[in-house]
């Protein structure tokens, strides 16, 4: 039992890593872009002929800023196709499509859920009364605010149907249904139900995300010691993919409100804070998770070549 729990984290965190591997090129786009076409850099050093508004570059580094960022706007939809594709164990292209509209369907059930609640109102507005933040649209779907964390519930619960399911023989009338078109049926079932459901817990599973995000940034250094410490440990496991992305892309690596719409995750607040032309300071508790990485990357890495 415990081999097979080890065995199938080992999974969950190789499937982490194929999204996770469009990151950094994502951040460059988003980082150069972003820092190049701020005004106040450009002022400062005095760049204002080379990349100025009107100017060419100003142009490509506006695109790159532009393409950097819908990536990290989108990260829940590329989680939720990327783990699907890690976790099914066969013909993972229809992991993939399932886990797309598995996505849709369940932001949708919980944009229906939230109009008969009255959370949303008729002309598509939200209810005074709902945190700030809490909603908020989801590739163009107006719905809780599930971050990477929906995302991967989706990966997850469609690659275990696609397992289950991607050689079943229906009777010969369904023929035609069964097997690997099978899937994608399943899915959007499964998921129109799950989308009710998370109506009813999403709410009390975000309180604990929150609070838990809370006592991690509340301890300090200390906590960061102990994060450090962890993630450092699970390395030879090959467990530290399901250990640090929850830190770096969810409530638990805490919170902030910038330009008026609610960011989680310490990577996600980072790069969104560069992405602002109105932050002039950066949130050390939203990179205070990447302390310590560097020493690593930049001379242990190098040394043990």
């Amino acid at each position: 039992m415990k081999d097979e729990i080890f065995s199938v984290l080992q999974r969950v965190g190789r499937s982490f890593m194929l999204p996770v591997a469009v990151l950094p090129i994502a951040g460059i786009l988003l980082g150069l872009g972003a820092s190049f076409t701020n005004p106040t850099t450009i002022e400062t050093y005095g760049l204002v002929a080379l990349l100025g508004e009107g100017t060419a570059l100003h142009a490509l580094l506006t695109i790159m800023a532009s393409a950097g960022s819908t990536i990290f706007s989108n990260l829940p939809i590329i989680f939720a196709v990327g783990v699907a594709i890690g976790m099914a164990k066969a013909e993972k292209e229809v992991a993939a499509l399932s886990a797309m509209i598995a996505f849709f369907v369940m932001h949708t059930a919980c944009n229906a859920m939230l109009k008969l609640g009255g959370e949303i109102l008729a002309d598509g507005s939200i209810a005074p009364s709902v945190l700030e933040g809490t909603i908020a649209p989801s590739c163009g779907i107006l719905s809780f605010q599930m971050g990477v964390f929906g995302g991967i519930i989706v990966g997850l619960g469609v690659a275990w149907l696609h397992n289950k399911y991607h050689k079943i023989i229906l009777p010969n009338a369904l023929s035609f249904f069964g097997g690997s078109r099978f899937v994608p049926i399943i899915s959007t079932i499964v998921f129109l139900f799950v989308g009710i459901a998370m109506y009813f817990v999403w709410p009390l599973a975000q309180q604990g995300i929150f609070a838990l995000g809370g006592l991690v940034t509340g301890t300090g250094y200390i906590g960061t010691l102990i994060f450090g410490i962890i993630k450092r440990a699970l390395i030879p496991f090959g467990l530290h993919h399901v250990f640090y992305l929850p830190f770096w892309q969810t409530g638990l690596g805490g919170s902030m409100m910038i330009n008026g719409q609610l960011i989680q995750g310490g990577q996600n607040i980072f790069f969104a804070q560069l992405a602002s032309p109105d932050i002039t300071h950066f949130s050390s508790d939203a990179t205070r998770y990447f302390s310590g990485e560097f020493i690593f990357m930049i001379f242990g890495l190098p040394g043990a070549a």
